[in-house]
């Protein structure tokens, strides 16, 4: 048995950033953690956040989904995250600001927290200007398309078992993922999320902040792949440079896409193929801004761990480092 990973609370964070200033920050950031995760998996970032952004950010690492509670389905999560971001604000009456980084289906949780915490006749979070929306390997798309999870090597008949039992092993969050959760008569959940659903303005949450970056590993993730995670179609996948910036060697394409305000959505309907759903959530994420960042560890020793790399999630997983440093500099602007 390895040793415990450790919990980042608030508290722990808050001390470190109050050692070197008496200033006290106003932009909260929410960092959200994968599957059977825990708060600990954003501990690296978090150091590096708040020893270089000491004066302006505060940083919160998300206690309520840990382990075995990331099981019980986006919707829930993202019930709970919204819950304790409003305690966390609570708490520092200081905070001005807010932005959320989240991994793999914390990607997903987030943007339903934010649905949540949202104030349409202000435009704001939970009454806070949204600056940075960062999802980070996140299977925007669900799971279930043609390899959207490398791991099952694009056999169709595999993707399709994967599809039927995949709830044995990760619960509601594995029917949200491979879009097999259409309840009374209900479209899945991550196709509902393409739009402002109701009471939760899905569309609308995500519009509001100032900036939305989806981080993805153009190659090497096992667990997510390149389509889903950029949110693009497979003949929008741009070809991969070596290195553009010597300052983050491992990122390896950046683009700006413009939101599609004539993209439609068309009816959403729990009786479409995955093809369908597929391209409807393209369309539908299309239509707010996304600056796309392409993550390659191919040469890396490590580069089977490439999920869990792009964000340090173990301390001997330093060549992600860059890609920190990547997002730190999106909040110097």
């Amino acid at each position: 048995m390895g040793e415990e990973v450790p919990v980042i609370r608030t508290s722990d964070l808050l001390s470190s950033s109050a050692m070197v200033t008496e200033s006290a920050p106003d932009h909260l950031v929410v960092m959200v953690h994968g599957i059977l995760g825990s708060s600990g998996d954003w501990e690296y970032a978090a150091n590096e956040f708040i020893k270089q952004l000491p004066d302006k950010v505060f940083v919160h690492c998300s206690e309520r989904n840990m382990y075995r509670l990331s099981l019980h389905g986006v919707d829930v999560m993202g019930e709970r995250l919204a819950e304790e971001v409003l305690e966390v604000i609570g708490e520092r009456p200081e905070i001005r600001k807010i932005s959320f980084i989240a991994h793999s289906i914390g990607g997903l949780v987030a943007r339903y927290a934010i649905a949540r915490l949202y104030r349409p006749h202000m435009g704001n979070i939970c009454g806070l200007e949204p600056i940075n929306f960062i999802a980070v390997a996140t299977p925007h798309l669900g799971s279930r398309g043609n390899k959207q999870v490398p791991l099952l090597l694009g056999f169709v008949r595999m993707e399709y078992f994967a599809s039927r039992v995949i709830h044995w092993l990760f619960g509601r969050a594995g029917r949200h993922l491979f879009l097999t959760d259409s309840e009374d008569d209900k479209p899945p959940l991550l196709l509902r999320m393409i739009t402002d659903s109701g009471n939760l303005p899905f569309i609308s949450a995500l519009r509001a902040f100032k900036h939305r970056v989806a981080y993805a590993n153009a190659d090497c993730d096992q667990v997510v792949g390149w389509r889903t995670s950029s949110i693009r179609r497979k003949d929008e996948l741009p070809k991969i440079d070596k290195c553009i910036n010597e300052k983050y060697p491992h990122v390896v394409h950046e683009e700006y896409v413009e939101a599609n305000e004539g993209g439609t959505y068309e009816d959403l309907t729990s009786d479409d193929d995955f093809e369908t759903m597929e391209e409807k959530m393209v369309n539908g994420l299309s239509r707010v801004s996304w600056e796309k960042v392409d993550v390659s560890f191919h040469n890396s020793l490590q580069w089977l761990f490439s999920h869990s790399i792009i964000q340090v999630k173990f301390s001997f997983m330093y060549e992600g480092a860059d890609v920190i440093q990547h997002m730190i500099d999106h909040f110097r602007t």
